[in-house]
């Protein structure tokens, strides 16, 4: 009698334990992977036979593998079980369930509930400044002495009480600079403490690239529209400063 085609199909089963959840970041973008919670450690199936054999997989801190056989999970290529398959758990496409996040709530800021807190460490490496953040009020008198066409390289906007500089070459003014990553301005100095946040939070809050996201070191962040800078001239910054009754 022919063999039922469906007892070759394999079905591939994870764990990993919670503390670990932002490291399945890698493989967010795998959306036939659903996710659940059981007490402190993720579940995760759906694996295709190309994935299942993934160095992305192999990378992943603490994360073992299984095949799914009559009810029983098997550590993959194993003869005997390890575990029971396990029931009752509610699960969430992993795209889903990792709902990047940003950790400050501030009627500026992002605000949705915290999944993953994004954390900026000191960098190793050293990146040209892009971006620079001057208090008005350390501006006033310097820019005038400044040749008109290094301020035409420039684009500013005013926040709160600052201006914030972009281009290149910065002028020589005093305050806070940044570097730029895939659309974000980091700190100088400051990195994502796990790289591949970074263009993970560009696809999920700025897909068309029509923001500039500023960065605390804290790890707060500010989404600026880039149709609201203008270039920078001495009447665009007067203009601006009587706006805003500076002066």
């Amino acid at each position: 009698m022919a063999k039922d085609p469906s007892e070759h199909i394999k079905e591939f089963w994870a764990e990993i334990p919670r503390m670990n959840e932002d490291h399945l970041g890698t493989i967010r973008d795998w959306k036939n992977v659903q996710v659940a919670l059981e007490d402190e450690v993720l579940w995760l199936k759906g694996f295709t036979d190309e994935q299942a054999d993934s160095p992305a997989l192999r990378q992943l801190p603490d994360f073992v593998l299984y095949e799914l056989r009559n009810g029983l999970l098997f550590r993959k290529d194993a003869l005997v079980p390890s575990k029971k398959v396990r029931t009752a758990l509610l699960w969430n496409r992993i795209d889903k369930f990792l709902c990047l996040t940003f950790p400050i709530a501030n009627h500026n800021f992002f605000g949705i509930d915290r999944k993953i807190e994004v954390k900026l460490v000191p960098g190793q490496d050293e990146h040209p400044a892009t971006a620079l953040l001057c208090p008005m009020a350390e501006i006033r008198k310097s820019l005038i002495t400044v040749p008109k066409f290094k301020l035409e390289r420039l684009d500013w906007i005013v926040i709160d009480d600052q201006a914030l500089f972009i281009g290149t070459p910065l002028l020589g003014f005093p305050g806070k600079t940044y570097w730029s990553k895939d659309g974000h301005l980091l700190p100088a100095g400051f990195d994502f403490e796990f790289k591949n946040l970074s263009l993970l939070l560009q696809e999920k809050y700025n897909a068309d690239s029509e923001a500039w996201l500023l960065w605390n070191e804290d790890g707060s962040v500010l989404s600026l529209n880039k149709n609201n800078f203008r270039n920078l001239s001495l009447s665009s910054f007067r203009l601006t400063e009587k706006s805003q009754e500076w002066m």
